[in-house]
């Protein structure tokens, strides 16, 4: 990416560190955000070299206010719809990306910003972060996966409180309800934990990891029965993967597997 693309993009080992650079915006999402994030998960997906993948915003106020409303006061009804599919088109090789994605949320998470993390794997939190979808204070919902996607974390009842109270959550608040699976101890690095906590991605077997992933994301609107066979489907194809006779291998030599991703 260019130097003035608005996601600045380093390496850490085999994690891909991928950071919103609009502070002064609220690291908010605008149309050029979306397109770099889809052009970003596609080139991911295809580099071997890359383990996992952090999404985080610049500084320790936003992770994501939300949408541009800057780029938006000028846009018709229509040219908003066409932003909102952007939303799909874009984030959606991420959301399906078989590297896991991991939300590490520096500040508050509103409206597109929390669908954003939504729509990754798992999120870690720093103590002051706040998450809220307010889009019904607005006049409108949720348009980017936040009324499919939280109650799925959250449960039905506690996603109905969060849309229509318009309800901020604090950290330890969204660590409680499920919404995030970390909460990163004041005076720590965000990213630094966040990258630490997920070393076991880092040196672990790709094709397992996204395997897992499959089996998992593709269950959610089946039943059990077809749920388990999805589930074999994904194990198949880890059982003739080179990195599982190496991880037996391991086993019995008393050693740290090194998986390949073959």
């Amino acid at each position: 990416m260019s130097d003035e693309s608005p996601i600045r993009v380093e390496r850490r080992g085999s994690v891909a560190v991928w950071t919103i650079d609009r502070p002064d915006r609220m690291n908010a999402l605008s149309r050029a955000t979306l397109f770099a994030f889809g052009k970003l998960a596609r080139e991911a997906v295809a580099d071997a070299s890359v383990r996992a993948i952090v999404i985080t915003g610049a500084g320790d106020k936003a992770f994501c206010a939300g949408a541009d409303l800057k780029e938006r006061q000028g846009m018709t009804e229509n040219d908003v719809r066409v932003q909102v599919d952007l939303y799909r088109s874009e984030l959606g090789p991420l959301d399906r990306s078989p590297k896991p994605v991991v939300a590490a949320l520096n500040g508050v998470a509103y409206g597109g910003g929390l669908e954003l993390a939504l729509i990754a794997d798992m999120r870690v939190a720093a103590e002051h972060a706040l998450l809220a979808l307010p889009e019904t204070t607005l006049g409108i919902i949720p348009g980017a996966g936040g009324t499919q996607r939280l109650p799925r974390l959250v449960g039905e009842a506690r996603a109905k409180e969060m849309i229509l109270l318009g309800r901020k959550l604090t950290a330890h608040e969204a660590l409680a309800w499920g919404l995030v699976n970390r909460v990163t101890a004041k005076g720590t690095n965000l990213v630094d934990d966040a990258v630490a906590w997920i070393e076991p991605i880092a040196s672990g077997a790709p094709l397992a990891q996204a395997a897992a992933l499959e089996a998992i994301d593709r269950s959610f609107d089946v039943g059990l029965e077809l749920g388990l066979e999805i589930e074999k489907v994904s194990y198949d194809k880890t059982l003739v993967s080179e990195d599982r006779r190496e991880a037996l291998s391991a086993f019995a030599e008393k050693r740290k597997p090194r998986f390949t991703g073959k």
